[in-house]
């Protein structure tokens, strides 16, 4: 059975920093990611990274402050700095086996207070 958990979230200042991490459990997946949720919004992309090579994407709007990774032990992260208000949203982890987001996490709340 495959399992995501999401843990970090929180409240923070804009201008702070705070590491989202993601545990996978059940299968092997070749890219991990995290996508996010604002209230109102449809679910976004943020960052991806394959597992084997380690190669990275990120969207725009989050690039040059935000760094996804993972290690050995089937955790991935997201390093967040210089947060800003639109930020705030429900930080999804997910990942894929054969080209599609199948597998999601149940979220985790990311709150940047102005």
């Amino acid at each position: 059975q495959v399992q995501l958990v999401e843990s970090g979230g929180g409240l923070v200042q804009a201008g702070d920093s705070m590491r989202l991490s993601c545990t996978a459990s059940g299968r092997t997946f070749t890219t991990m990611g995290w996508f996010r949720q604002a209230p109102g919004k449809e679910r976004e992309f943020v960052a991806a990274i394959a597992w084997s090579a380690g190669n990275t994407v990120y969207a725009d709007s989050v690039k040059g402050r935000f760094t996804i990774s993972r290690d050995n032990a089937k955790m991935v992260y997201l390093q967040m700095n210089s947060l800003k208000p639109e930020d705030t949203a429900v930080y999804y982890c997910t990942a894929q086996r054969a080209g599609s987001w199948d597998y999601w996490g149940q979220g985790t709340q990311v709150t940047v207070s102005s």
